[in-house]
């Protein structure tokens, strides 16, 4: 719209002042760059150092509570099964949520911990030195898994998660079978039908290298999903997403290995 008002003819009006933009622009830019970094952890990002601490705090806990479990095991092991039950409870809740809970991960942490102390007195009472034997080879797998996942040599894929998710259906079935025939009474085997042999070779070891296998590449793709979720700035939270797999990886594979290395002494 046309005006006649003469401040407007006025070039300091029409024109912008060219050394005060830059004089702006420039503190601006200044400030910007004296003001400290957000990292992720200020910005509530999923961070590998956060999930660590989580993870760690709550295999601080599982320890805890296995320390009770190893204490109850001699004088009450029937809390030591009840806590197992509770425990897998929990693992369900856990898995099916939609968001993470602290608190509900933590609890599992605490009757799982006992549960594994508790199964772990069981165990070394009648194969002493079991226990040492089975912490030593689940760290083993663990640092060896975590070690080639940081160099980039193995990676989650696909087809493999497609073998693993098969895998691990049939050995729910065959676990399922096996304590409903140890509940009926319908074999006298202790590790049930673990404890067959099969060209000389206790089932129970075949099924024990297999599940290593397997709770490897689950290891594999608990990292995989931390490695995922700080690439693409998830939120703090999920954290605890990827420390309650880890967790629940670590406890699957250490029972198997103790299992598996009592089969072989037995």
């Amino acid at each position: 719209m046309a005006t006649n008002n003469p401040a407007f003819k006025n070039p300091a009006f029409t024109q912008p002042n060219a050394m005060a933009v830059q004089t702006a622009t420039a503190s601006e830019l200044q400030d910007m760059y004296n003001r400290p970094a957000a990292g992720a952890a200020a910005a509530d990002r999923m961070t590998i150092e956060d999930t660590v601490v989580k993870s760690a705090i709550a295999f601080g806990i599982l320890v805890v509570g296995a320390v009770a479990g190893w204490a109850l095991g001699a004088t009450m092991p029937a809390l030591v099964f009840g806590a197992a039950i509770i425990g897998f409870v929990l693992a369900l809740v856990n898995t099916f949520k939609k968001e993470p809970s602290a608190p509900l991960i933590l609890a599992y942490a605490g009757l799982q911990g006992v549960f594994v102390g508790g199964i772990s007195y069981i165990f070394e009472q009648t194969w002493s030195g079991v226990v040492l034997q089975a912490v030593l080879a689940t760290l083993v797998v663990v640092g060896v898994t975590l070690a080639l996942f940081a160099s980039g040599k193995i990676r989650a894929s696909k087809k493999a998660t497609k073998i693993f998710l098969i895998a691990m259906v049939g050995y729910l079935v065959f676990s399922l079978v096996n304590v409903g025939m140890q509940m009926f009474g319908l074999t006298d085997n202790p590790f049930g039908l673990r404890g067959a042999d099969i060209a000389g070779i206790p089932l129970g070891l075949i099924l024990g290298v297999l599940c290593v296998i397997m709770g490897a590449y689950s290891l594999v793709l608990d990292f995989d999903f931390i490695q995922r979720g700080v690439q693409n700035r998830a939120p703090r939270k999920y954290g605890w997403s990827g420390a309650f797999g880890i967790m629940v990886t670590v406890i699957w594979l250490y029972l198997e290995i103790l299992r598996m290395i009592a089969i072989t002494r037995d």
